[in-house]
């Protein structure tokens, strides 16, 4: 009688599991395999869908150019910045660690671009870089630097730059709060140890902290990967902002910031709309997310394991 009464009562969890199910059915895992299905197809949403197999990949790989340019730059922006926002982010978590006076303040400010919207942010940057009445020109050409003013946005090299800080000024604050996090698991003991034997703050972070926070950098490396991968916002607004109105840029200048989402996104939604071209390229792209993810891991977990 008892065992009857559990198997009733075990019907409940399964139930108050069923909404959850049918959410996650019904928004993510239909789409992902009905827009894997779609990518052997040829369809603009419109007309006949037709089936070409495996075209689409061929095509991608064999003769769009402009997606492998794309999958270069964002290569290259990630490996920019990437390195530079876990450093910073580090370094700024462990200056304000032990810092007394208006901690949380300096917490706050940093933490501010995090939760900044990535329209502000595109507006922002693009308002900063116009070579008109740009801020950072007119600096410039107060200072004497320059005599004139400087097409920023025109500049395949100034482009990526301005990208990569970007990212970087946006993501520092959720490094840093990691990193903060972290931090709290370390001993005081052996900051005091290393104290009494005299090191510095330099040596301590280096010799301390950096490998005591190895595996929440591991983390941050894995995870920014798969983020920087999948980058699109901040080229994309950077380039439709005050700077930029109306010149139809889609890539910036010789599409040097195009990046593979934003690639997916001009040929799935903003020009012919090539919905099964588009699926193709976001499964490529699911594919050499996983690889780079795979190496990353491996790269920063090194030969001991990742062991503390």
């Amino acid at each position: 009688m008892h065992t009857k009464n559990m198997q009733k009562s075990n019907k409940w969890p399964y139930i108050f599991c069923l909404p959850f199910l049918g959410a996650y059915f019904l928004f993510n895992l239909f789409p992902m395999l009905y827009s894997f299905q779609l990518s052997f197809f040829d369809w603009n949403g419109v007309k006949t869908k037709m089936f070409v197999g495996l075209q689409n990949y061929i095509t991608l790989f064999t003769k769009d150019p402009l997606f492998l340019k794309s999958l270069v730059n964002t290569i290259i922006l990630m490996a920019f910045s990437t390195p530079i926002t876990v450093f910073l982010g580090m370094a700024v978590a462990y200056l304000l660690f032990d810092i007394g006076r208006g901690k949380r303040f300096y917490q706050t400010v940093n933490f501010f671009p995090y939760i900044t919207t990535p329209v502000a942010i595109g507006f922002i940057f693009s308002y900063l870089f116009d070579w008109q009445s740009g801020y950072i020109n007119k600096l410039l050409l107060g200072t004497g630097l320059i005599n004139q003013p400087f097409y920023w946005l025109q500049s395949e090299v100034a482009s990526k730059a301005i990208v990569v800080i970007m990212i970087v000024w946006r993501y520092l604050g959720y490094y840093m709060t990691i990193y903060l996090a972290a931090m709290t698991s370390v001993s005081s003991e052996v900051y005091e140890a290393a104290a009494v034997d005299g090191a510095s703050r330099l040596k301590m972070f280096i010799s301390i902290t950096v490998p005591m926070l190895k595996n929440t950098t591991i983390f941050l490396i894995v995870t920014s990967i798969i983020g920087g991968l999948q980058m699109f916002e901040e080229p994309k607004l950077l380039f439709s902002g005050w700077a930029t109105i109306g010149n139809g840029q889609t890539g910036g200048p010789g599409n040097t910031v195009l990046t593979t989402v934003w690639k997916f996104y001009n040929d799935a939604f903003n020009m012919d709309s090539r919905l099964g071209y588009g699926a193709a390229i976001a499964y490529s792209l699911f594919v050499f997310i996983i690889l780079f993810s795979i190496i990353g891991f491996k790269v920063t977990k090194g030969k001991d394991g990742g062991n503390e």
